[in-house]
């Protein structure tokens, strides 16, 4: 797999430090986990139905903090399948992942740990590996898009700090999404759209977000074709040939629109079939102690007492959107209410900084947003188009930015702002790393031995002695906090500050983002 070419010793040490900060976040939970009580949150806390061995206590010790808050839905589905009707708001790609791993990898520590300590342990494991391969990905679409090796580089290792990193360890769907997109992203750019579709597909199968994934495609086939009529004289061009052209960009465009689309209107009707169709009534094969669960919680289980959910009589009947309207109370401008303010301050800093990104681009390429980047500028003409963060081929993924923080801030519960972006958005690291490689002079003198003026004296980052091996401009900068500008010090303590607090907070079931 191209991911971790050898001959590239940048995407080796983006995949080490990826690896060394999951390793450590896991070791954080941990101690964090131990150090404080859990908080008694008003969350989803299914029952156990085993007693837990000396083993699966361990497990539970070392890495049950991962298991908060919606991580327990994924755990549940993975365990029980799709019981309660709220449990639909999750997309089973990644619950499906956890079931495979915990029954087909671990089987062979069935005989120590239950099923539910083998799930949180494919849980740790396999978000482990989305994280490091998204950063790789990641990486590689940065150098692709960007044409910036060193923005490139700088904005996958902050991927590694992500202020939403406490989401990429628990078990949560965010960290397989990221790389299921980042990797789709990057497939579409070199020109792999069979692949680029599949990789969508996939990542539609965990988030419901990833639909809007299908825009990539659309545009990807508009501006082919918009950029085709520029080439040559219009009298030269024979109307037949143009219309076949046409017929075969928009089949293809609707093709894989439908592809991404294919496994949300399947989980949709496999939920129809489950809690509407007649005769599935699943009461007798329910445990006791979830049906207790379900009638002292007013939870709904699967056609209990033959009784179908409103939803089963709509036109459309699409129970993803029903469950996020009655049990989260997600709509538009719902969560505008006083009592939500600091809500409102958390989502803040992602709010700004994509914000500013996209005023950044606009600003720089005002012919080329109004044309919506279809028209060939002069310097593509030339072959020599812009590179870095205002590129024109980064106006697709501010307008998807743009679109997912619109979206978020006016109709979904803002605090989730940060892992939403942060997980479905290269945006967030990429405009990051230009502001850094823009405004920090330590990051203009990187790959040099030659400080510059009046800051003689820089750390240097573990493992920039070896040879062949990388500065890590992220490590630098830590390690002469004081020297950085006002700017690093936000961006840095942004990321820092929310992947500690997220680690300290959500793993013991307070609130966080």
């Amino acid at each position: 797999m191209e991911l971790v070419r050898r001959a590239d010793p940048q995407l080796r040490e983006v995949v080490w430090f990826a690896v060394r900060c999951r390793a450590l976040t896991l070791l954080l939970q941990a101690v964090f986990n131990l150090l404080i009580p859990d908080h008694a949150a008003d969350a989803f806390s299914p029952p156990q139905l085993s007693e837990p061995g000396p083993w699966d206590v361990l497990v539970e010790w070392l890495l049950g903090g991962l298991s908060h808050w919606d991580a327990e839905h994924f755990l549940f589905i993975s365990e029980h399948g799709y019981l309660y009707e709220h449990n639909c708001a999750f997309l089973p790609l990644y619950p499906l992942s956890l079931w495979v791993m915990a029954r087909g990898v671990l089987w062979p520590l069935q005989r120590l740990l239950r099923l539910r300590s083998r799930l949180l342990l494919s849980a740790a494991l396999l978000n482990s590996l989305f994280s490091v391969l998204g950063a790789a990905a990641l990486y590689e679409l940065g150098r692709v898009v960007l044409r910036q090796r060193r923005v490139a580089f700088l904005a996958a290792l902050l991927f590694s700090l992500s202020p939403a990193s406490v989401f990429m360890a628990a078990a949560y769907s965010e960290s397989m999404f990221a790389f299921l997109a980042f990797s789709a992203m990057w497939q579409l750019e070199k020109g792999q759209n069979w692949l680029s579709g599949l990789l969508f597909s996939l990542a539609s199968g965990a988030r419901a977000n990833g639909l809007i994934n299908a825009g990539f495609f659309l545009y990807s086939c508009s501006k082919r074709f918009a950029l085709q009529l520029q080439e040559g004289s219009g009298s030269t061009r024979k109307l037949l040939p143009l219309w076949k052209q046409v017929l075969s960009l928009v089949s293809s465009a609707a093709l894989m629109s439908a592809g991404i689309f294919l496994p949300f209107a399947l989980f949709q009707y496999y939920a129809y079939v489950r809690f509407c169709g007649p005769g599935t009534s699943l009461d007798y094969t329910i445990p006791e102690p979830l049906l207790q669960l379900a009638r002292d919680k007013g939870y709904h289980p699967a056609t209990m007492d033959g009784a179908k959910p409103p939803w089963c009589s709509q036109r459309v009947p699409v129970v993803y959107t029903y469950v996020q309207d009655i049990y989260w109370n997600v709509g538009f401008l719902r969560y505008f209410e006083l009592r939500q303010i600091p809500n409102f301050l958390l989502a803040l800093p992602v709010t700004l900084l994509v914000s500013w990104a996209a005023w950044t681009y606009i600003s720089t390429n005002p012919r080329h947003c109004l044309t919506l980047g279809l028209e060939r500028s002069k310097s593509e003409e030339e072959g020599k188009p812009r590179d870095g963060f205002c590129c024109p081929a980064a106006f697709v993924y501010v307008v998807h930015a743009t679109a997912l923080l619109a979206f978020g801030f006016s109709c979904m519960h803002v605090q989730v702002l940060t892992r939403f972006l942060g997980s479905s958005s290269p945006i967030l690291y990429w405009f990051s790393a230009h502001l850094l490689q823009e405004h920090e002079p330590l990051l203009w003198s990187a790959g040099t031995d030659n400080p510059p003026p009046g800051r003689s004296v820089l750390g240097k980052s573990p493992g920039s002695c070896g040879k062949g091996t990388p500065d890590n401009p992220v490590v630098r900068l830590l390690l002469n906090w004081r020297l950085i500008t006002h700017l690093s010090k936000s961006i840095l303590g942004f990321f820092l500050c929310y992947w500690l607090l997220g680690l300290i907070l959500h793993c013991n079931f307070l609130p966080w983002t």
